[in-house]
């Protein structure tokens, strides 16, 4: 793709979005005002912007990502204008300080990404510490505060009765790709060694394996402690999968697999909270009002938008709690029906795909993991939510990449894929 067809697309996710943000007015009996050209400038600044930084800086990085990455914004923050003006008006303004992060990443790594290796134990620091800072007292002028059930949001107090509120887990969960990126570069060898046989599985020293053992804690940690299992199950299956990608040895994702299966076991008996998420994920007509309603209302609303949905702003997508986070793809596939759905999934599997092949490409092994790191934590992240809200995997307290309303995903998502630019560019030298 040349550079052309690229700001092409780029200026079409503009021309998206500001078109949505007028249909909803329309639709709302509205008329078409400024916020729809704000809809359009913001846009054209925070993707045009980024857009000119990466052609400036890494010319030679993949044309591919930032075009899909804005018009799945585009289409993200139509829904979420739709939903709630206000929380739309917000996330442009997210988006513009997404863009700026994502310029700054893209300066900072300019001659290429060696330099986060200097610092991985300093992420990875960082890293255990915002994971688990949701955790801290919310009587503290910083603390966790619980929302819907998951307590992964971090609460500032301001002056008087304002607050700031923010998920640290979705910045920790990028630092620590980056350290488990350079740990498996430098180990990849020793745990490919044949240390111990049992049956036919091939194991490594002990030693080796604690990798493992910390990844399946401090996920228990999440499920247990924050109440949410989808972040726990995002932090293991990629910690898993770069293990996999490292040392092609099938015994981790299996060993992986049963220890979670052991440990999600054994919080089901032992906490109440898991056993109501499970309850409404395989039965959640038999607590319609209660555990149940959310994904209840999330099947009705899918199902009510057919092939070609009712039309934005004529669905009643505002029945399901946290539609414009959790349930943004309930919202969409409501009012753009099984097309707009299926464009969303194909939107996700390209960016994947994308992201993937940077990762094959690259020679360096650190920039390889770190590639396919960042790639698998935005696709599963898309599995797990689009999984949830279809009930095909229990419900969680994720957002859906560069849809979903929320300043924390968004800023964190940018900066892994201006990193993500940043390999593909080292790899085009």
């Amino acid at each position: 793709m040349n550079r052309i067809a690229e700001a092409s697309l780029i200026l079409g996710s503009a021309v998206l979005a500001a078109l949505g943000v007028a249909i909803a007015n329309l639709s709302s009996g509205g008329s078409v005002d400024a916020q729809v050209a704000l809809t359009f400038v913001s846009f054209v600044v925070a993707w045009g912007g980024l857009w000119v930084t990466v052609r400036r800086l890494t010319p030679g990085a993949n044309p591919y990502l930032l075009p899909l990455a804005a018009i799945l914004s585009a289409v993200g923050i139509t829904e979420v204008y739709r939903l709630n003006p206000s929380l739309g008006s917000l996330q442009r303004w997210w988006l513009i300080a997404a863009a700026a992060l994502g310029s700054l990443t893209i300066l900072w790594l300019r001659d290429g990404t060696a330099v986060l290796r200097r610092y991985r134990y300093l992420l990875l620091l960082g890293g255990v510490l915002l994971l688990m800072a949701p955790l801290l007292p919310g009587s503290w002028p910083l603390g966790g505060v619980t929302v819907n059930g998951s307590r992964l949001w971090l609460r500032l107090n301001l002056w008087g009765n304002s607050s700031f509120q923010f998920q640290p887990g979705e910045v920790g969960k990028l630092a620590l790709v980056v350290f488990f990126a350079s740990y498996l570069a430098e180990r990849r060898q020793a745990l490919m060694q044949v240390h111990r046989k049992v049956a036919n599985l091939e194991l490594p020293e002990p030693r080796q394996l604690m990798p493992l053992v910390v990844a399946w804690l401090a996920s228990l940690i999440v499920m247990v402690y924050q109440r949410d299992l989808g972040a726990s199950l995002l932090l293991f299956a990629v910690f898993m999968a770069m293990l996999y990608m490292a040392t092609g040895q099938g015994v981790f994702p299996l060993a992986g697999v049963g220890l979670f299966g052991i440990g999600t076991f054994g919080a089901f008996q032992a906490f109440s909270h898991v056993q109501r998420r499970y309850n409404a994920w395989i039965a959640p007509f038999d607590d319609f009002e209660g555990a149940g309603y959310q994904i209840a209302q999330s099947l009705f609303a899918m199902g009510s938008g057919s092939i070609a949905g009712s039309g934005i702003g004529l669905g009643r997508p505002d029945l399901i709690p946290s539609a414009a986070t959790d349930f943004i793809f309930a919202a969409i596939a409501e009012e753009t029906g099984f097309v707009g759905a299926v464009g969303v999934l194909v939107g996700f599997a390209l960016l994947v795909a994308a992201g993937f092949g940077i990762a094959v490409r690259s020679r360096d092994p650190f920039r390889k993991l770190l590639a396919a790191g960042i790639t698998t934590v935005i696709g599963v992240q898309a599995v797990i939510i689009i999984g949830g809200v279809t009930r095909l995997l229990p419900l969680t307290g994720i957002t859906l990449p560069f849809m979903s309303y929320g300043g924390s995903s968004l800023l964190s998502n940018t900066v892994a894929l201006s990193i993500l630019l940043v390999i593909s560019q080292e790899e085009h030298r």
